[in-house]
């Protein structure tokens, strides 16, 4: 097995076919552009180039290594691929710096990637006693374990309870303030056995491991992540020319939230309630293209666990943004 196999192998695609049914209407057109704004290890944008062959892709990642990854895994698709290394809040610059005003499609795959999870030295995964990074973009900015050691105490508990709803957040954060002091936290086996003594019993008999919301909670804050898609999703419907279409993938209720607001306001009219007449100018700019949040059914879930979180979320373009012609 070459590494392209095996890269391919280790990542299933959340969803993968509802993905392209809601992509591929809008990426019939000749010369019509795909935004992957989290790229991964490009099972999505494999998956729509094959079925969209007018279509080009502007692959988007943080991770030096998924975009090393993917570049091979896509290199088939010659010149119809281009990958750039930037956070997915930087779309507008990307597509400026390539010359173009509008896309087509858009697709966010949240959270982290199968690579990171994979990869037991980055620290992402609590099953796996490995450094405390969790970097997304290993080149750059604090490790979790930076955060551990040099956050006060309320900081501490902020990031736990409002990243990780976790609600045993001060006696997590007050644990690691005193267990600091005797040894810096450097590994993540260490956090594990700590959030597990911290947790009260009867807490820790349901919900799988109680280290779970501490890990996300410390991931969120590392990265920036809510921070990033506040940003990256209005950018991302900016971009989209009438008819084109994003497709959003959320793991957790944090991002779910963010992408139901953003997505409703734009499917929202805001003719002022007291007219009887619809104003164009104020008509909706959005169709949304799901009935609440969709999910993967069971036999999905079985051969690709990841999946068991997802709520994918979609819509459609239907007007120009306000002040920018058609």
């Amino acid at each position: 097995m070459t590494q392209d196999d095996a890269a391919a192998a280790r990542h299933v695609p959340v969803l993968l076919e509802r993905v392209v049914a809601l992509l591929a209407p809008a990426l019939a057109e000749p010369g019509s552009v795909l935004v992957d704004g989290t790229l991964g290890m490009g099972g999505h944008s494999e998956a729509l180039l094959e079925r969209c062959p007018r279509a080009r892709l502007v692959g988007i990642d943080r991770d030096p290594e998924a975009l090393e990854l993917a570049g091979r895994r896509l290199a088939p698709f010659g010149d119809r691929v281009t990958l750039v290394h930037a956070v997915a809040d930087r779309l507008p610059q990307v597509l400026a710096g390539l010359g173009l005003e509008h896309v087509q499609g858009v697709l966010l795959d949240l959270g982290v990637s199968s690579l990171q999870l994979d990869e037991d030295g980055r620290g992402f995964a609590y099953a796996h006693d490995a450094p405390l990074d969790m970097r997304m973009d290993p080149t750059e900015g604090p490790t979790a374990a930076e955060v551990l050691n040099t956050y006060p105490l309320e900081e501490l508990v902020r990031v736990l309870r409002e990243y990780g709803e976790e609600r045993f957040a001060r006696r997590i954060a007050a644990a690691v303030v005193r267990e600091r002091e005797r040894e810096p936290f450097a590994r993540s086996g260490r956090l594990v056995d700590l959030v597990r003594a911290a947790v009260p019993a009867p807490a820790r008999r349901t919900g799988g491991n109680p280290a779970k919301r501490t890990f996300q909670a410390l991931r969120i804050e590392v990265n920036g992540e809510l921070e990033v898609l506040e940003r990256a999703l209005p950018a991302a419907v900016g971009a989209l020319a009438v008819g084109g279409r994003i497709v959003v993938e959320s793991y957790q209720s944090l991002e779910d939230r963010i992408v139901k607001r953003v997505l409703a306001e734009g499917a929202r009219s805001t003719t002022p309630v007291d007219l009887p007449v619809e104003l164009p100018e104020h008509a909706p700019e959005l169709r949304l293209l799901t009935r609440g949040a969709e999910t993967a059914d069971e036999a999905e879930t079985a051969a690709n666990p990841r999946a068991a979180s997802v709520r994918l979320r979609a819509a459609e373009r239907v007007r120009p943004p306000r002040g920018r012609a058609a």
